[in-house]
């Protein structure tokens, strides 16, 4: 691989106008594609198969549900003090706000509270319910404004209205996170390179990479559904992968061009060592994104398909288009340090912190060791109180009208009221009504049941639907444990009736999600884990080192999902990182935590230890070859991690709850297994394993392709090529 890399590197060197055009001419074609085929994101997070599921898809098809995916809103009134809304002003100030609401854009129909009864026993809190011709995606901010300013005109008399649904929510104001995130990284680079063109090219070609990822999704969203959250999983993840993989690459340039290398060759040795450990660092992170497939969840498998394929394109832009951006910038890539010492300057003979580190490490391997792992599983103690849900507006802004929505109606009609079950019952021409009613008697004797309503029957009589009011909020575990119970009970009432019963809602469908989500993590961890270790099995020619970096990475997550506990379910420093509320961590977050971050820290395992082994494999004793990877690797990935940490925590102050949380969880994973795991315990591991850290049974090792990602066959051949140039201008001797 190395040999083909390198002459790939050495080919976009001399070839760069060309290679320049065509990367130019392939981010014209995407944006024309983008313009032509984009289609509006998709929220919906259903499973295909779950019972949920299949009862919203039976209401559709039977009780005339084909609106059921339009928008709704509710529009929550309440007085305060002994005022009641029964009270003939405060009736008229709500009548008022409905008949505006029934003339806003969009609107199809406004369901008075007096009239449904939807007024709480204190008189003190109602609501309207607001229907639309459209799916919420398809209303727009004047639409929002207008349902707002309608709804508001009921505010008089100590009447205060607020608002909850979809349709309310703004879309998210990034606030220039992005923004943020490069331009630290920005420093970061200019700090560690000493000169602005070696730290402009690596920000150049993530920024295009993520810019090409960006419009194939956008062209990907014309053809499928994908999750609005999509774009801003792929620019988190493109961004700090171009960013470090241009890192590694430029930083290997910039050595060989002090070695005295001329241009071209320089990028051929970089794209040909550096670019191969890129090249397995990327397909880590390919491979535990697109291993998300394997969960069976639609949303997830586009997620993860559209994140790994800009990852993707980060990969092939830092081995083509970056060595053509490096012809172009010639020897104004090195720094004034690096060009003094070219001109003949003395170097400096201070020792690197990368050596002093190691040095300091394998001194103290056992303390170091022992220190190092009491402080990640202290992180990770708070693991052990995880709650997972979907999020809904009970953890919104307080000041936000959702919140204040959610708030004001559990408080008039009970916790439960935000979370209503759906019971289908099915049953033969002309016998649900009175299947229904006796599903209804029995669910009605279940614990946490506050109220069953009296079925609602289709034409055909073969279907009908119930609502349970639980006593519990959506995501309490008391609310879990009603929908298990009921499905319990499923056989019993068919035994009894003939019906089939099942249930749904958006209470059952995110319990169903979450339960998923959970149930899919152990395989999807094997999945992701089989297949990263065969592949560390190629790189380094050992058992015991991608054992030990698995092992490591399992202590990352533990200790990345303490802190995400103690931070967003706990609230602590919440203020520091501008929390307003805190739940149940979002279910999606184990596993998409987990399959990228195991990327990430493979990464890092891949960049440190493949020096190690060059050195090792030239003769070098163990912990020699462990200082000589930690000088020449140290540095760089120290830039590369606060790179990375430095893009995700700049989403941390985004608006959407599962890229707040996820910005934040990479951000800490990344620190913590970059500096604690890859930098402390790995050495000091290492150092304790010696020779057999680099063990390889030798029929293994006849069985496995030689990747050759070190470069050491490359290096050979150059050497030998070298060698008979040198012998070729040498005089003949007579």
């Amino acid at each position: 691989m190395a040999t083909l890399l390198y002459r790939l590197g050495r080919f976009s060197f001399r070839r760069r106008r060309l290679v320049a055009v065509l990367w130019l001419a392939l981010l014209i074609a995407f944006g024309i594609g983008a313009a032509k085929l984009s289609g509006p994101p998709s929220d919906t997070l259903s499973i295909p198969g779950t019972e949920s599921v299949r009862a919203m898809e039976v209401i559709k098809s039977k009780m005339g549900g084909g609106s059921g995916d339009n928008a709704t809103a509710k529009v929550v009134f309440t007085v305060s003090g002994t005022a009641k809304l029964t009270d003939p002003a405060q009736q008229a100030a709500v009548e008022r706000a409905v008949t505006a609401l029934a003339k806003a854009p969009q609107v199809t129909g406004v369901v008075d509270p007096f009239q449904a009864k939807a007024v709480s026993p204190d008189g003190q809190t109602a609501y309207a319910t607001v229907a639309y011709g459209v799916k919420a995606d398809d209303v727009d901010t004047a639409d929002r404004d207008a349902l707002i300013a309608a709804g508001r005109t009921g505010q008089t008399d100590g009447v205060q209205v607020e608002f909850s649904g979809a349709v309310t929510q703004q879309a998210g104001e990034g606030g220039g996170t992005e923004l943020l995130g490069v331009v630290i990284a920005a420093i970061v680079l200019a700090i560690t390179f000493g000169a602005m063109v070696a730290a402009g090219l690596p920000l150049l070609t993530a920024v295009l990479g993520v810019g090409i990822g960006m419009l194939g999704i956008q062209i990907a969203t014309g053809l499928f559904d994908l999750n609005g959250s999509t774009s801003a999983l792929a620019t988190m993840l493109g961004l700090a992968v171009g960013i470090d993989y241009a890192l590694f690459v430029v930083s290997r340039y910039r050595h060989e061009l002090a070695a005295g290398r001329a241009g071209e060759d320089a990028a051929g040795r970089a794209v040909g060592t550096a670019g191969s450990a890129v090249v397995f660092a990327g397909l880590t992170v390919i491979i535990a994104l697109s291993a998300l497939s394997v969960v069976g969840i639609p949303f997830l498998t586009s997620m993860g398909i559209a994140a790994a394929g800009t990852v993707a394109i980060a990969v092939l832009i830092t081995l083509s288009l970056l060595p053509a951006l490096l012809g172009f910038a010639g020897r104004r890539i090195l720094s004034k340090r690096q060009l003094s010492t070219a001109a003949g300057h003395a170097r400096s003979a201070k020792t690197p912190f990368g050596e002093r580190w190691a040095r300091l490490v394998l001194r103290h391997r056992i303390p170091v060791l022992v220190l190092s792992l009491g402080v990640a599983l202290l992180v990770a103690v708070p693991a052990m109180s995880l709650r997972l849900a979907l999020p809904d507006d009970s953890t919104a802004n307080p000041a936000s009208t959702q919140r204040k929505a959610y708030d004001q109606l559990a408080a008039g009609f009970g916790p439960g009221f935000q979370g209503p079950l759906v019971i289908v019952v099915e049953a033969g021409a002309g016998k649900a009504q009175a299947a229904a009613a006796r599903a209804g008697e029995t669910i009605a004797e279940l614990d946490d049941v506050v109220a069953v309503t009296p079925p609602n029957v289709n034409q055909a009589g073969d279907t009908a639907i119930l609502t349970v009011i639980p006593a519990s909020a959506p995501t309490a575990d008391a609310t879990k444990d009603l929908v298990a119970a009921i499905r319990d009970h499923e056989a019993q009432i068919k035994t009894d009736t003939g019906a089939t019963v099942s249930v749904t809602g958006t209470t059952a469908l995110n319990i169903d999600v979450s339960d998923k989500l959970v149930g899919a993590l152990v395989p999807y961890l094997a999945v992701v884990v089989g297949l990263a270790f065969i592949l560390l099995m190629l790189v380094f020619r050992s058992i015991l080192v991608p054992l030990k970096a698995t092992l490591g990475f399992l202590l990352s997550v533990a200790a990345t999902f303490g802190a995400l506990v103690a931070v967003f379910q706990w609230g602590w420093l919440a203020d520091v990182f501008g929390l307003t509320g805190t739940g149940p961590i979002m279910s999606l977050m184990p596993i998409f935590l987990v399959g990228i971050l195991f990327g990430l820290a493979m990464d890092y395992e891949v960049f440190l230890v493949t020096r190690t082994r060059e050195e090792f494999v030239h003769g070098a004793t163990p912990d020699d070859a462990i200082i000589t990877g930690m000088r020449h690797g140290a540095r760089v990935v120290t830039a590369a991690a606060l790179i990375m940490i430095a893009v995700f925590a700049g989403f941390i102050f985004t608006d959407q709850d599962i890229i707040k949380s996820l910005g934040f969880a990479l951000a800490f994973g990344v620190a913590i297994d970059a500096f604690l795991v890859r930098m402390t315990i790995v050495p000091a591991v290492l150092s304790l394993l010696g020779r057999s850290a680099w063990w390889l049974p030798r029929w293994l090792n006849r069985l496995l392709p030689n990747v050759d990602v070190e470069g050491e066959g490359l290096t050979r051949r150059l050497a030998a090529e070298h060698a008979d140039q040198t012998d070729q201008r040498q005089p003949a001797h007579v």
